[in-house]
């Protein structure tokens, strides 16, 4: 299992029904298979996700948020590590909002 504790990642990637944006840094924690993380910048005030690591890296994740304008927003995400060349990790995310038009998307998150 990739073990997630205390590395942090940016957005490298969104797409446009996204709220993550360039700028925006991940620090991820972990404990056993359980990830948490706080997050905040760009659109989005304060946000905060939880998730389970399986034995492949692979995390399934849960967020909430709360953008500048006040809206609540949340999500689910499926995010997939690929090992790059300088040893960092890259994660492909698939995600759907459980709120508001509940749209889909992908993004990409790189180690810091």
């Amino acid at each position: 299992m990739i073990n997630y504790h205390n590395k942090r990642f940016r957005a490298a990637q969104n797409s446009n029904n996204g709220q993550v944006a360039e700028g925006l840094v991940f620090q991820y924690q972990q404990e056993g298979e359980i990830l948490t993380c706080d997050y905040a910048g760009g659109e989005i005030a304060k946000g905060h996700l939880i998730g389970i690591v399986d034995a492949e890296g692979v995390i399934q994740m849960r967020y909430h948020q709360v953008d500048t304008s006040g809206q609540l927003m949340t999500g689910e995400c499926t995010s997939t590590p690929e090992l790059i060349e300088n040893g960092n990790i890259r994660l492909h995310e698939v995600w759907q909002w459980t709120s508001g038009d509940l749209s889909e998307g992908t993004s990409v998150l790189e180690e810091l």
